[in-house]
């Protein structure tokens, strides 16, 4: 009963059109209700704590340096770079497309925002260059959810909180996963290409592509410096997180001088927005987990599931397809704060790697990204595309089944997690 009570509550008011925030909070108080609990010091101190959390500190510095890397010219950079590289191969701007995608993913960790760079970039150029519209949109689509993957990745510092796990090393832990993505979307693209007109974009002189390596290097520098900072202790996410906002506005301001001061407060104010939005729904989520966890109702969800506890596989794969049926209809940032404090219990029971389960876990919810009805970041290359939402649904198909291949991969053999982790973490 306690389950239905919060559940029940939670899909409610999710139905009735509540931001995710307001139902967790809804759902944490109907739980206090339901257990004779209700106390408003309780209710504040709970949420307040939710927020007392150092790791948290890194969610507005990254949002910043964000922010920054789109104003201050260092995503164009990229692209460029990028186009002189692999854009003279046959379906070359598609792999310019997965190349920028990787490179952005290490700079903002969000998918919506480097779906939209890239859509912005590059969806007109392979347009102009007569590719086919509803696979380029569906593969900028598809590139745009390495982002939450590869560090620094919004959704992986969420999962470590809720979870208690080390941020830093889920972040190491994502490089590798990451990496497969692209490479399967690189290998669907491929056999997408295998009948179309060949490319006629020249070669890239070398001198050209040494001059845009040095215009870019400075932006490439960052994800050395979040990655190697963590690997050799050097910094902690936070710190790393600190130090990639400090980065970004010396590049942007002061090497490339494409961030006047003047536009600096908007970014501040534009970084300063959304993580007050973040916040306030990690601080929900912590009353809805303390209440999952003080209820018994975790214990019953272990219960549930145990028949599934002496074959971890087999539970991570039926959590994962859990997740991809709600990714139709839910964004991954609900799922990921519903569900980690219900299923978190029942991995520890299981024995199961908390960093391992949490980077199955977290492409699960990515996935769902580009998957229709809700899709929030097909919407985005849609809009920036000037596309039909039916165009992008077509053309995003094959790149699901791949990344759906690559999520069965890696719960078939949690070795192409743990293994690149653990060589990442030694020093």
């Amino acid at each position: 009963m306690v389950m239905l009570v919060f559940i029940g509550t939670l899909l409610l008011t999710l139905a009735m059109g509540m931001p995710i925030a307001f139902s967790l909070l809804v759902s944490g108080i109907a739980l206090m209700f339901w257990q004779g609990m209700a106390d408003p010091q309780i209710l504040a101190m709970t949420v307040i704590n939710g927020n007392d959390n150092y790791a948290l500190l890194a969610i507005p510095f990254f949002l910043l340096a964000g922010e920054v890397m789109n104003a201050g010219g260092l995503s164009r950079r990229i692209v460029d770079l990028a186009a002189g590289l692999v854009g003279h191969f046959h379906g070359g701007l598609g792999y310019v497309v997965i190349l920028v995608g990787v490179v952005l993913a290490a700079l903002s960790g969000s998918a919506v925002a480097d779906a939209a760079v890239m859509a912005a970039f590059l969806l007109p150029m392979m347009k102009a260059e007569g590719y086919d519209q509803r696979h380029s949109a569906g593969l900028v689509a598809s590139a745009g959810l390495i982002g939450p993957v590869i560090p620094p990745s919004l959704a992986l510092i969420f999962y470590g909180i809720l979870s208690n796990t080390s941020v830093a090393k889920l972040f190491l832990a994502g490089v590798f996963p990451g990496i497969l993505m692209a490479t399967a979307l690189a290998i669907t693209w491929a056999w997408l290409m295998r009948k179309a007109p060949r490319n006629p974009r020249p070669r890239t002189p070398a001198t050209e592509v040494l001059r845009r390596l040095r215009a870019a290097g400075w932006a490439l520098g960052l994800p050395f410096i979040i990655i190697f900072g963590l690997k050799f202790g050097i910094v902690t996410t936070t710190e790393a997180a600190v130090v990639s906002a400090v980065y970004a506005l010396f590049v942007a301001g002061v090497v490339y001088r494409e961030l006047p001061l003047a536009r600096l407060p908007q970014l501040l104010l534009a970084a300063m927005m959304n993580s007050a939005g973040v916040m306030l729904i990690v601080a929900c989520a912590m009353l809805a987990s303390w209440m999952i966890t003080v209820s018994g109702m975790a214990a019953q969800i272990v219960g549930l599931v145990e028949p599934l506890l002496d074959d971890p596989r087999l539970l991570v794969g039926a959590i994962c397809a859990l997740v991809l049926v709600l990714g139709t209809a839910l964004e991954m940032g609900p799922i990921l704060l519903m569900l980690t404090p219900l299923v978190m219990p029942v991995v520890k029971q299981a024995g199961i790697d908390p960093v391992y389960f949490g980077i199955v876990f977290v492409i699960s919810g990515v996935i769902g990204l580009i998957t229709p009805p809700v899709g929030s970041v097909l919407a985005v290359v849609a809009s920036a595309g000037k596309l039909p939402m039916s165009t992008v649904n077509r053309g995003v198909t094959p790149f699901v089944i791949a990344l759906v291949a690559v999520l069965g991969l890696m719960v078939a053999f949690p070795a192409l997690v743990t293994e690149p982790a653990a060589w990442l973490s030694r020093r």
